[in-house]
């Protein structure tokens, strides 16, 4: 039986699993990408796995947000801009 933590519940949560791992993989392990920390990034893409599990702490962040940052950090079109990027105001 596969662990149903890693798991997400639906194509939502697909999208948000899919920006955490490009954030660890973009900014934690390659660390070629020096814009953003790499404590803030497992930081922000620990935040993706929660919503993306559903978990109640990550209920007060914007989905649409949500959305558009995981879309901006796929196709690597300026994340920086979202008003969810560490650092922003």
């Amino acid at each position: 039986m596969a662990d149903q933590k890693s798991r997400p519940r639906d194509s939502y949560g697909a999208l948000m699993l899919q920006a955490a791992g490009v954030l660890r993989l973009r900014y934690v392990k390659c660390g070629q990408d020096s814009s953003l920390s790499a404590a803030a990034a497992s930081e922000l893409a620990d935040t993706f796995e929660g919503v993306a599990h559903g978990d109640p702490a990550f209920d007060q962040l914007d989905p649409k947000e949500a959305i558009a940052l995981a879309h901006r950090l796929l196709d690597d079109d300026h994340p920086e801009l979202s008003t969810m990027w560490p650092g922003s105001p």
